[in-house]
């Protein structure tokens, strides 16, 4: 019989039941793929294995052929690793602009979630994605969009909340296994989800509540966490932080997230590492945690789109 004893409440999001079953309170809506008519984006889902599927974009064709091939955004979801698809109309609203504003191809890779799939699962399913794409490297993958116009030289890992974890995640993954064809220009990592032992500045005012779901909840998707400063929480533990491949790292936090001392946190342990790139910390006032999902339409999520863009754009051939 199933058990009613609540293990973490996280509603208006999810909730989880100590016998392991949760309620996805939210993200459980799907944008089919297809032609976006806003933006002229189109966009078609591939399954890569009997577990990961990705959603591919690519922007609206120049009137004349394309005579170089264009960087690869690589995204990953957000979610607290529990919520969310790559399917979402939040995300396939949100990358199709990006992809428009930037003039890119993307990959929008969908895993399989916790509680029911643990950590590390949820990182294995985005490494076979990222090998997928490596096999386009020559022009001779299975996907005939990535072979046509995605140049593998330019190479943008990127992700929101957990998805920002994860794209920090797999840019280090080239480095320690190698990932031959890619190579990672730049991260992007959006209201980032790490943690730590150590509470850091305004997090010591946090409701004890709010602390409780943020701290429980890396217990519950990953039975091997047995600390906060588990490199996979936290990164200023990770000894290999200072190979990170990126030439560049773009931080974005939000004046009302309560996770934004984490993603401040992280710009100043990777200076700290020996790591040879650049940093830079954006940081949008008056908003919260992944507001430009909720409320795409709002004059600030559209200037971070034009930020996020902007990024890519500087790097291109830099």
């Amino acid at each position: 019989m199933a058990s009613d004893d609540i293990a973490l409440n996280v509603a208006p999001f999810f909730i989880l039941y100590k016998d392991g079953r949760i309620d996805r309170l939210i993200g459980n809506d799907i944008d089919p793929p297809g032609l976006d008519p806003k933006t002229g984006v189109e966009t078609k889902d591939v399954d890569i294995s009997p577990d990961v599927a990705v959603r591919v974009y690519r922007p609206k064709s120049p009137d004349e052929k394309q005579s170089e091939k264009l960087p690869l955004l690589v995204y990953f979801h957000g979610g607290g690793f529990c919520i969310e698809t790559a399917f979402s109309p939040f995300y396939n609203q949100h990358i199709s602009a990006w992809v428009a504003e930037a003039n890119i191809a993307a990959v929008s890779v969908n895993y399989r979630r916790a509680p029911e799939h643990q950590l590390p699962i949820p990182f294995e399913d985005a490494w076979t994605a990222m090998k997928w794409i490596a096999s386009h490297s020559e022009g001779k993958g299975p996907d005939e969009w990535l072979n046509e116009i995605a140049d593998l030289n330019q190479v943008y890992l990127a992700g929101d909340s957990a998805g920002g974890n994860m794209a920090h995640r797999m840019a280090l993954r080239t480095v320690t296994e190698g990932l031959e064809g890619v190579k990672i220009k730049g991260l992007q990592l959006i209201h980032p989800h790490f943690w730590g032992g150590e509470l850091l500045g305004e997090e010591n005012d946090w409701d004890p509540k709010d602390l409780f779901v943020v701290e429980n909840l890396w217990f519950v998707v990953s039975k091997d966490i047995k600390t906060l400063d588990d490199p996979i929480v936290n990164p200023e533990h990770d000894p290999d932080l200072g190979r990170l491949p990126a030439e560049r790292v773009g931080i974005y936090v939000a004046e009302k997230d309560n996770l934004k001392e984490r993603g401040r946190h992280y710009a100043e342990c990777l200076k700290k590492s020996g790591w040879g790139g650049t940093v830079e910390v954006v940081e949008t006032e008056g908003e919260g945690h992944v507001f430009h999902l909720f409320n795409p339409t709002c004059d600030m999520a559209g200037e971070l789109v034009k930020q996020l863009a902007a990024f890519i754009k500087s790097g291109c051939r830099g």
